[in-house]
């Protein structure tokens, strides 16, 4: 929430991370004598923090983090404490939005306490409302000043994007035989609204449509079949997609 969408989730993140169990100003609290303690103190306090990510409230966190903090973002992108801080800002006109935490966990051990914990954003983008989740995993430190973020990754949990509703016709239009190998083929098949994919060995499963051409099993968005046509728009085969890499079936003639 605190940049434009290019950058918008990495930084909702690392805002998220540093809202975790960070003391407010001034002396440092006494150290929660119980478990749950110290999870209702650090929710508390990740909560305060998350509050100030769309301001850019840059002095809520800053002398909180460990001097050698270390953050890596969902997009992979590391950063030490004084880059995260330099980013943050607050957000631009016609951004407005939230995060508030779903759900959270600490595991603590001697001086050291494990935070996990979901941050679910609302976020008007001019007009637009954008619902995105985070997962966040922040190491924390206790000090004699007061815990530090020594720590912290994150990752943008997927979603299944909307189902495109396709004929009959059009999905019966993928019925044919798909191989990788002479050893290693597929059968494809309309069925229920969608597609159902058999290997031998292995249960069916249904596939559904994102787009035309690009199918999606429910509840796994992180991978896409995509079907490829040649230069007549004829059927030639589809990749298996995942994280940008490819696996490549063929048609069976």
């Amino acid at each position: 929430m605190i940049k434009p969408v290019t950058v918008l989730c990495g930084l909702i993140a690392v805002s998220a991370t540093l809202a975790t169990g960070i003391p407010s100003a001034g002396a440092a609290p006494p150290a929660p004598t119980t478990a749950n303690a110290l999870e209702l103190q650090l929710r508390a306090l990740t909560q305060q923090l998350l509050d100030a990510v769309a301001p850019g409230d840059v002095a809520v966190w800053k002398g909180y983090l460990h001097d050698d903090f270390v953050h890596v973002d969902e997009a992979g992108v590391v950063q030490s404490k004084n880059e995260m801080l330099h980013d943050l800002s607050p957000l631009p006109a016609g951004l407005s939005g939230q995060l508030k935490l779903a759900s959270f966990q600490v595991h603590h051990v001697g001086s050291v306490a494990i935070a996990t914990h979901i941050d679910q954003e609302e976020l008007n983008y001019y007009g637009q409302v954008l619902h995105t989740r985070f997962r966040s995993t922040d190491t924390w430190l206790r000090t004699p000043g007061g815990w530090r973020l020594l720590a912290e990754q994150t990752m943008a949990l997927p979603k299944d994007p909307p189902v495109l509703t396709l004929t009959t016709e059009q999905l019966c239009a993928y019925n044919f035989t798909y191989a990788v190998t002479p050893e290693m083929s597929a059968q494809i098949e309309c069925a229920d609204g969608g597609l159902r994919i058999t290997r031998a060995g292995r249960a069916a499963v249904k596939y559904v449509a994102e787009v035309l051409d690009v199918f999606f099993v429910p509840g796994a968005p992180r991978t896409r079949r995509i079907f490829v046509r040649n230069e007549h728009g004829e059927l030639t085969g589809f990749v298996d997609r995942r994280e940008g890499e490819d696996v490549r079936w063929t048609k069976q003639i």
